[in-house]
């Protein structure tokens, strides 16, 4: 019997039924969150001194690991029993922190992602000072941003979180390419702050007051609203690498350390969306017209291609698994904007379902990021290169890591019944919705829409499976690769772990959406999302069902089969001989199972799609130089792309940056009255400004 989710979990401001002294009481709660809070920061503090010390990078670790676990079961613990109170930190300025269901979703999130981070941080510890300072603020400023109650502690933590992950980005900062990737993120973390300032000070402005709950008693409307919109978007869209703010993302992620990696692609990003989400969608109200989740539909649209496009012709495997971020970041703002639209329509149960999915989508993709992650990462630390050409065969020297990262590919490639497969079906059956609204524009949109997600989907795949092959199958192309072994058990530890969460999220997508309900009841306040036990997910009205169990069920029964009969009647034996490579060469007598530069290469495996698509949305070029007639030398190919975002948007910014540094650089020679005259005038127009706002 079908059950309906229609009543939250948790509603805003609704304390839990739980005994003052009860160990998971509302106090008792939050005052674990908030010494963990604290915590964080003294650790930031201390780590500095401690850093001389050789078990420094453990201690670090250490905490930040036993912090994760807090957060995570906050996040848990407020999603089944309800929501927190707002609660003032002593900070001495206006302060507040509380935990409803959106908030305790988001810190499930972090806090799995950052166990994963912590435990492979144990084997692989950092050990610079500066470094052992900012990894605990860098997690703490995510905790903050999380739990805020305000618009003044959500840009505290947005803010110690962007500075943190600076720091960390720029850990190598001997290699220039580094200090480049560490100088355009802080860059587009400026971007995104400046622009996030204003947009809750509009809030808070209509208000009169930057809490939550005042903001959502008077919520904005008219230009204001469009003013908060396009700021919210470009703000919190730049953190989270949308197109066309994307940029930095894939030379930061391959800048930091990998499990610094894997925490930036895993929480930081999403912190990033849950901003999107509790300003767009929560703290701006439900009565904003259709177009309001458009420029979210758009541009995840556009990220989600993109990004899966550029996975499939990059040669650095921590870029390639960047890109793949901006693909999966696109497809779950895809669904926050259909889920703005559809309750613009007053379609709940569709806008439920919407807002579903992105949030499952959200957390499957913190796992399955943070499990490839950290298995590039001990493929660098076993192979000594990222370099996709440099790799090969590592499915036998490092089992344990080919392993893990097949669950996580598989994932990311959306193949059933991983975690991966499970979201993006309840993104597509909400996309496939969208003629349920009545505007002939938004269904024309709609069908653009779905036809992009799905060529993302098939891109993401083919990126996968190229990591997959390139990296673990064939032979190894280096003699490190040849030797490259397994880490030791922390790291294994880090990968089993997301690994087996991202199969269980797999298996039990029913679950999750009852889980998340009451997230999905913040931000559709009537949305439904309909489910049927653990054996099987119903949405929307009922007319599409998907089976997890049932399905795994299957696979395995028609796999053994496929096995049996191949060894049923394969000869008996196996035999083991030099590899074909297509009747160019002998293999030499040392390379018994054939050279490995006959095996495909990373820029070969991309070439169809590169041809078919990159030229028109990459700039993607390729030439070949050939010998001269007689000369025996071999002919080279060459090929690139170009992201269009660096001719589009980073150029011309760059001239602009120019031409504005040249004219300041012209008021060092105007008189002293005029200099004066400069603060003055600007005084004058903000208080202009002031008045203005206040009498409208």
């Amino acid at each position: 019997m079908a059950q309906r989710l229609g009543a939250p979990f948790c509603r805003r401001g609704r304390a839990p039924k739980l005994a003052a002294g009860d160990p998971l009481s509302p106090p008792a709660v939050l005052t674990a969150l908030i010494l963990i809070l604290a915590g964080l920061a003294l650790l930031a503090v201390v780590a500095v001194p401690l850093a001389r010390f050789a078990w420094a990078g453990l201690v670090v670790h250490g905490f930040c690991l036993f912090a994760a676990a807090v957060l995570a079961g906050v996040g848990l613990a407020v999603l089944l029993a309800g929501a927190l109170p707002v609660q003032a930190l002593p900070l001495g300025v206006p302060a507040l922190v509380a935990v409803d269901a959106l908030s305790a979703w988001f810190l499930l999130l972090l806090g799995l992602a950052a166990a994963c981070s912590a435990l492979f941080g144990l084997a692989h510890p950092l050990a610079a000072p500066r470094l052992l300072a900012a990894y605990p603020l860098f997690l703490a400023g995510m905790a903050l941003a999380l739990v805020a109650a305000d618009g003044f502690t959500l840009l505290l933590g947005f803010e110690a979180m962007s500075l943190a992950s600076w720091v960390l980005v720029a850990a190598d900062h001997a290699q220039a390419e580094n200090r480049h990737a560490a100088r355009r993120y802080l860059a587009f973390a400026l971007l995104g702050g400046v622009c996030l300032v204003p947009a809750v000070g509009l809030l808070g402005g209509v208000a009169g007051d930057l809490s939550f709950a005042a903001i959502r008693v008077a919520p904005p409307q008219g230009w204001v609203a469009a003013a908060v919109l396009a700021l919210v978007v470009v703000g919190a869209g730049a953190k989270a690498g949308l197109v066309p703010l994307h940029n930095w993302l894939p030379l930061a992620h391959a800048a930091a350390p990998s499990h610094v990696s894997a925490l930036m692609s895993g929480a930081m990003t999403k912190v990033a969306v849950y901003v999107l989400a509790r300003l767009l969608l929560d703290l701006s109200g439900p009565a904003q017209p259709l177009w309001w989740g458009v420029p979210l539909l758009v541009l995840g649209a556009a990220s989600a291609v993109l990004g899966a496009l550029r996975a499939n012709l990059e040669e650095d495997g921590k870029t390639l698994l960047a890109c793949s971020t901006i693909e999966n970041i696109g497809l779950i703002c895809l669904g926050l904007g259909l889920a703005a639209c559809f309750r613009a329509a007053d379609l709940g149960v569709l806008a439920g379902l919407a807002a579903g999915a992105a949030l499952l989508h959200a957390l499957n993709h913190a796992m399955f990021k943070s499990l490839l992650f950290l298995g590039m990462g001990e493929v660098a630390h076993g192979a000594a290169s990222r370099r996709l050409d440099r790799l090969g065969g590592l499915i036998h020297a490092m089992p344990w890591t080919a392993g893990a990262v097949l669950v996580g590919a598989a994932a990311a490639a959306s193949l059933p019944p991983l975690s991966g497969f499970a979201s993006e079906w309840l993104l597509l059956q909400a996309l496939l919705a969208a003629w349920r609204v009545g505007d002939l524009a938004f269904q024309v949109l709609g069908v653009a829409v779905v036809a992009a997600a799905a060529l993302a989907a098939a891109l993401a795949a083919a990126a996968m499976v190229r990591l997959f092959g390139l990296v673990f199958l064939g032979r190894p192309r280096t003699p490190r690769a040849a030797g490259a072994v397994d880490g030791p058990m922390p790291a294994r530890l880090a990968l089993l772990l997301p690994a087996a969460l991202t199969i269980l999220f797999g298996l039990l997508p029913g679950t999750l959406l009852g889980l998340a309900e009451g997230a999905v009841q913040v931000l559709v306040p009537h949305g439904m999302v309909e489910r049927s036990g653990l054996a099987m997910v119903r949405v929307g009205d009922g007319g599409a069902r998907y089976w997890p169990l049932a399905l795994t069920l299957l696979l395995a029964v028609v796999g053994g089969a496929i096995w049996w009969l191949v060894r049923r009647r394969a000869p008996a034996g196996v035999a083991r001989g030099p590899a074909w490579d297509g009747g160019f060469m002998a293999p030499p007598q040392h390379l018994p199972f054939g050279d490995p530069v006959t095996q495909p290469s990373a820029a070969g495996f991309g070439q169809p799609l590169r041809r078919m698509l990159g030229g028109s949305l990459l700039a993607a070029h390729e030439s070949v130089e050939m010998a001269r007639p007689g000369d025996p030398g071999a002919a080279r190919v060459t090929s690139g792309f170009t992201d269009p975002s660096e001719a589009r948007l980073l150029a011309p910014l760059a001239r602009l940056r120019d031409a504005l540094a040249a004219r300041a650089e012209q008021l060092r020679d105007l008189p002293l009255t005029a200099t004066l005259m400069l603060p003055f005038g600007t005084l004058v127009a903000l208080l202009a400004l002031a008045a203005w706002l206040e009498a409208g």
